[in-house]
């Protein structure tokens, strides 16, 4: 038996609580009864990303403050006082990575920095790094363990990969409880159409039966957003995942082909797929497969995936279906 504490009634923050997952992460912390905090991107707007379609009753109990991790005193207020601290904010796109390669550097790294700095000197009790499995490159051997060599092949990765060592450095040099979760290939409802998932459906939902992807035969393991989250709340409740990196993945693996037939069914649409060549990597950037070892979230964290691909993929369509309105489909979106 995994031993837990609780996080109720804890005090935490979440960094790019406005994007995907941040805020379905924001979402389940509210409902365990933590007292959160949400760092968003500033803007002129003031909007909240994803955190402003949330119910009023969930959102009232948010505290959000506007800022941005590349500035250093900001995140020191905004980490002052918190007993964990979850670390999502990132610049995530790997295509727009080789556009602007500092800029990843800046948030991916940089921001790490500040984030680390801050959680150290404020005595925080855990920091939660969201890692990517991107950092992996191409798999050299499946399924994908912990230990399988770190081969990124974009600049994104590469920053991914330089954040989780400097985090691990502060754990070793200065005893900071830092732990870092992998995630594979998540998605799930609010997921922008940057991502393959939603590209496919909201493009079979306003009506393409020629679907436009890039590569057709590189393989994703796939897991769901609330099993996500649920990897992310489970890490920073087990003392024994201090220092640990822990991938979070199904353990199973699709082609992207193989995804678009798989989501057209479901939508009982008749698709033909289309290989668009603006919308392929670098050859030799391309992540051929990926499919992940979750041994160790099984038995460090006591978790599993609760969603199969299917389950996840209804629940993700009906979502899409009913917010067709905020998708331009079929739009290459580096």
């Amino acid at each position: 038996m995994v031993a837990q504490s609780t996080l109720k009634n804890k005090k935490v923050l979440v960094t790019g609580a406005d994007g995907f997952i941040g805020s379905h992460l924001v979402e389940e912390l509210v409902r365990q009864g933590c007292a959160v905090r949400a760092l968003v991107l500033y803007n002129s707007f003031n909007r909240c990303g994803w955190l402003d379609t949330l119910p009023e009753k969930t959102r009232s109990r948010i505290e959000i403050v506007p800022g941005d991790v590349r500035d250093n005193y900001r995140v020191r207020q905004a980490v002052k006082g918190m007993d964990a601290v979850f670390n999502l904010a990132a610049l995530i796109s790997i295509p727009y990575s080789y556009e602007a390669a500092a800029s990843f550097i800046d948030t991916n790294v940089k921001g790490v920095l500040n984030i680390l700095e801050a959680a150290r000197d404020s005595g925080v009790k855990r920091v939660v790094h969201t890692s990517t499995s991107e950092i992996y490159g191409t798999a050299q051997f499946v399924p994908i363990h912990e230990a399988h060599p770190v081969n990124p092949q974009s600049p994104y990765a590469a920053t991914k990969a330089g954040a989780d060592f400097l985090a691990l450095s502060f754990y070793r040099a200065f005893g900071l409880p830092v732990t870092i979760v992998r995630p594979f290939n998540t998605y799930g409802p609010r997921q922008s159409t940057r991502a393959v998932i939603p590209t496919i459906i909201t493009q079979i939902v306003q009506g393409a039966r020629t679907i436009r992807l890039g590569s057709l035969f590189p393989t994703r393991d796939l897991t769901f957003v609330r099993d996500t989250v649920a990897g992310f709340v489970k890490a920073a409740a087990t003392d024994r995942a201090v220092g640990e990196v822990v991938n979070l993945g199904t353990g199973s693996e699709i082609s992207i082909g193989d995804l678009a037939k798989l989501i057209a069914r479901l939508l009982h649409a008749d698709i033909a797929v289309e290989s668009d060549g603006r919308r392929k990597r670098p050859a030799r950037s391309e992540v051929e497969r990926l499919c992940s070892d979750n041994a160790k979230a099984r038995n460090l964290l006591a978790w599993k995936p609760a969603y199969t691909l299917e389950q996840g993929l209804i629940e993700t369509i009906a979502w899409f279906k009913e917010n067709k309105h905020l998708y331009r489909a079929g739009e290459y979106h580096i």
